[in-house]
């Protein structure tokens, strides 16, 4: 705990000319023999400061995470150098899945890091501790992509070949590839402005359903799926994006216009001011999460038959794997559930808790 503590003193001193120095004198064999392969994930590139121990047949020794989304409701979305202070309080959760893992630093194999992509400030809380542990204990480091540990994740909990078809939907990304090997993939769409989980949450936030008493402690889009049960979709008709789009990519910028627009005309009909409660957010939830849906199921559906009919999936026993925060909404995973019937292909999700990020995908 005391070389921990001392490492963490000085975590940020590092520039960034040093750090991509460093990382560029690094280098990590996979086929070094080790007695037993232990792994220390770090994780912090967005609003989680999370680590994690994991052996070389999966199994999670010890694993520690810290969420800010408590802090973030309160500011009506993440500030980045809030979030950087935030990691830099809580980084010590290293030694939490250590000490949870009963692994000393010296026993580790390697110690494996994301460095992209993410928020600048938080991925430099985590860089910065991780080098100064590689430099310490003089350890292998990996560098991480974030997005490509999403990616590979469902192959800790189901036995899944490559090659395979990923959808990535959370607060920060949206895109979709075929995964062909551990780091090997084809890009096949994203979104060109922003992701579905920030389209979710800026709608929660112009509804106000953090005053809302059923949401007040729920995340924007745990808030847009719980009330939305309670509302009608078929209120409000808005049209998925990219209808003529001959691609597939993802836009949601255009749909929270549209909604913001229809938000604003409903203030005006009920004669509130912004920042109180529609008598319709409930349908209006409803309708925008069934259009987020229809728009992610739809380009999904685009996917999955490009890849069949150029022969990069196989024609029997294709799984789509869906991961990231937006992968928790059940409702939008029924839409999809519809398209691999549809198509005779699996559908494959992490648990929960490893859908958001977590020290465990990158370890």
């Amino acid at each position: 705990m005391l070389i921990l503590n001392k490492t963490a003193g000085v975590f940020f001193k590092p520039s960034r000319r040093k750090i991509y120095a460093f990382l560029g004198s690094f280098h990590f064999h996979p086929g070094k023999l080790f007695l037993h392969k232990l792994v220390l994930g770090i994780e912090t590139s967005c609003d989680d400061t999370a680590a994690a121990v994991v052996d070389e047949a999966g199994n999670v020794l010890g694993e520690a995470i810290h969420s800010q989304t408590e802090v973030h409701l309160k500011t009506g979305g993440i500030i980045p150098p809030v979030a950087q202070q935030l990691h830099r309080e809580n980084i010590q959760r290293v030694q939490e899945a250590l000490s949870a893992s009963e692994v000393s630093p010296s026993e580790l194999s390697a110690i494996a890091t994301t460095i992209k992509p993410g928020l600048a400030l938080s991925l430099g809380v985590g860089l910065s501790f991780s080098l100064q542990l590689v430099d310490q204990f003089k350890k292998p480091f990996i560098p991480i992509h974030h997005m490509e540990a999403h990616a590979l994740t469902i192959r800790l909990t189901n036995k899944v070949e490559f090659p395979f078809l990923v959808l990535l939907i959370s607060g920060g990304h949206c895109l979709l590839a075929l995964v062909r090997g551990v780091s090997d993939f084809l890009l096949l769409g994203k979104s060109l402005d922003i992701a579905p989980g920030d389209m979710l949450d800026k709608v929660a936030r112009r509804l106000s359903l953090i005053k809302h008493p059923e949401c007040s402690t729920m995340s924007g889009g745990k808030a847009i799926e719980h009330l939305a049960k309670q509302g009608n979709r078929l209120h409000f008709d808005f049209q998925p994006p990219m209808q003529r789009a001959k691609n597939c990519d993802f836009s949601f910028s255009g749909l929270q216009h549209v909604i913001d627009k229809m938000i604003m005309q409903k203030e005006k009909e009920e004669g509130i001011e912004q920042g109180q409660v529609l008598s319709s957010a409930a349908d209006i939830a409803a309708a925008a999460q069934h259009t987020v849906a229809c728009h992610i199921a739809k380009r999904t559906h685009r996917a999955l038959l490009f890849c069949k009919q150029r022969g990069f999936l196989r024609q029997s026993n294709t799984v789509l794997v869906v991961s990231g925060g937006v992968a928790s909404n059940l409702y939008i995973r029924k839409a999809l559930e519809i398209v691999t019937s549809a198509t005779q292909c699996t559908l494959l999700c992490p648990p929960p808790r490893l859908c958001t990020d977590n020290g465990v995908m990158i370890a």
